[in-house]
């Protein structure tokens, strides 16, 4: 089996290196039963890479990221970087990633499998059948905008600014990718903003309303103010199917969907750049859960979100659809047999650690391959 399909794995911190050995287990199976073979490399990000390198993400990282045909990450943080100056926090990692990689196009998938509706923070008849994806621009926006920091105003007081700072070339290429996505689904953008208050959002609805114009007329676009759609989500998220937002709603708005899903162990996400002249398209695929560190190393994190977003590498990135849907379906096979970690335990369900999840999606893994 030749090894023809390059895979970097950046494990990071807290539940990090946990949920990413349960994708390994499915690797393993992968190149078992399926007879596809990855080149695998391991490397430093986040915490790891301070307390190894002194710096949340090495060149080697980056470098390794662009040699290789996709990023799988873990997550990054803890209370033991807490006190690090603002420019050597871990997260800054995965930032200088997205930077460093032009990997604009946030997807976060937001999908109710039906064993666990009755998890949901919201009715069962509410979420039940849920299945929306929000596009967020992730190497923009108010999280890289200048001037920022904290200074000392004349009076002596503190003054924090960060900038919310739009081109429209950003925001077209991002608008795209969200039309583009809703073609292959139900057809509707809904696109978030708050042109009533905000300058980057009138632009914002401007250039949106003018590449749908121009390129997408055939897809429903709807525009909605931002908390309205926060809002929406929690009284008829079904209403939804592509949401496109900025960097800071986008964030807000995918952590709220993911609420309705019943935890954020089951959220996946994948985040895309641009196809170059050489048909290369760089890609990162995350949980949107973070390194959880009140519980790591306890052996009860859910490791379904990473597993969840290495089906969505095998899609985006290697074209391997029936593969992606097989992992999906033994996730979902898994919960309808009772299967729960702590996050989406419920009364009469067996709960499990996060290596017998692992194991529990491999069983089912083999009884449902061909």
């Amino acid at each position: 089996m030749p090894a023809n399909k390059k895979l970097l794995v950046l494990p990071g911190d807290g539940i990090g290196p946990e949920v990413m050995a349960e994708v390994r287990r499915v690797i393993d199976w992968m190149e078992r039963r399926r007879r596809v073979s990855f080149e695998i490399t391991e490397g430093l990000v986040g915490g790891a890479a301070l307390d190894a390198e002194g710096t949340p993400c090495p060149d080697r990282t980056v470098a390794a990221a662009r040699d290789a045909d996709a990023v799988l990450f873990g997550s990054v943080g803890g209370p033991k970087w807490d006190s690090l100056p603002f420019d050597r926090r871990p997260e800054l990692g995965i930032l200088r990633l997205r930077k460093d990689l032009g990997l604009f196009a946030n997807l976060r998938p937001a999908i109710v499998f039906d064993p666990l509706a009755d998890a949901s923070s919201l009715k069962a008849d509410v979420v039940r059948g849920l299945d929306i994806i929000i596009v967020r621009e992730s190497t923009g926006g108010i999280y890289f905008g200048e001037p920022r920091g904290v200074h000392t105003d004349s009076s002596g007081k503190r003054v924090g600014i960060d900038t919310e700072v739009y081109s429209e070339d950003e925001i077209a290429r991002v608008a795209r990718v969200a039309f583009d996505l809703a073609r292959k689904r139900r057809n509707k953008v809904t696109s978030t903003e708050k042109a009533n208050v905000m300058q980057s959002g009138r632009l914002w609805r401007a250039v949106v309303s003018e590449v749908h114009k121009a390129e997408f007329a055939d897809v429903e676009l709807e525009h909605m103010y931002a908390d309205n759609a926060a809002m929406q989500l929690c009284s008829r998220p079904k209403q939804f199917d592509v949401i496109l937002a900025s960097n800071l709603f986008g964030d807000v708005l995918s952590d709220l969907a993911a609420a309705l899903t019943g935890s954020l162990g089951m959220l996946p996400s994948a985040t895309l750049g641009a196809v170059g002249a050489d048909g290369k398209r760089y890609a990162l695929y995350e949980p949107i859960h973070g390194s959880a560190p009140d519980i790591a190393g306890r052996g009860i994190a859910n490791p379904c979100a990473q597993i969840l977003s290495f089906a969505m590498l095998l899609r985006w990135s290697f074209g391997m659809e029936e593969d992606a849907r097989l992992i999906e379906r033994a996730v979902e096979q898994v919960l309808a047999g009772g299967m729960r970690t702590a996050d989406i335990m419920q009364a009469g369900m067996a709960r499990i650690s996060t290596a017998v999840m692992g194991e529990s999606v491999v069983r089912e893994l083999d009884k449902i391959a061909v």
